[in-house]
């Protein structure tokens, strides 16, 4: 089992890798990212993990950045290199569906995210 080293790590990138986002792109998606990152010699800076669901099908693939706390909506594995782009201070709002706002996770309204089940309402009174 490989074991990295993190010092340095200023972003982790999360990329959802179950059912619903593979069948949307979620490995060229993948690759894309990892690829953007080392073409521009980001590897120190940047760590990516395949996760699995992450809860947003309806949102696949999604792409979550740490600690930053933007979750993103990826329709292409370009939009995936334009993540990582973001990063260094480009923004693509319209495919930023949920973001940190003075220490709450909200959605983004510039992306109109789709609405998902709320955590609440699965709770049976």
């Amino acid at each position: 089992m490989t074991t990295w080293n993190l010092e340095g790590t200023r972003t982790h990138l999360f990329i959802c890798n179950g059912s619903s986002c593979m069948r949307k792109g979620g490995e060229e998606v993948t690759l894309a990212v990892r690829d953007e990152i080392a073409r521009l010699d980001l590897d120190r800076q940047i760590h990516t993990t395949r996760t699995r669901c992450n809860g947003r099908c309806q949102d696949a693939c999604v792409v979550i950045a740490y600690p930053e706390g933007n979750w993103y909506r990826v329709d292409s594995p370009e939009i995936g290199r334009q993540i990582v782009r973001d990063l260094e201070g480009n923004s693509i709002e319209s495919n930023k569906i949920y973001h940190w706002v003075n220490g709450e996770m909200m959605p983004n309204l510039a992306a109109s995210p789709p609405e998902g089940i709320r955590k609440d309402s699965a709770v049976k009174k």
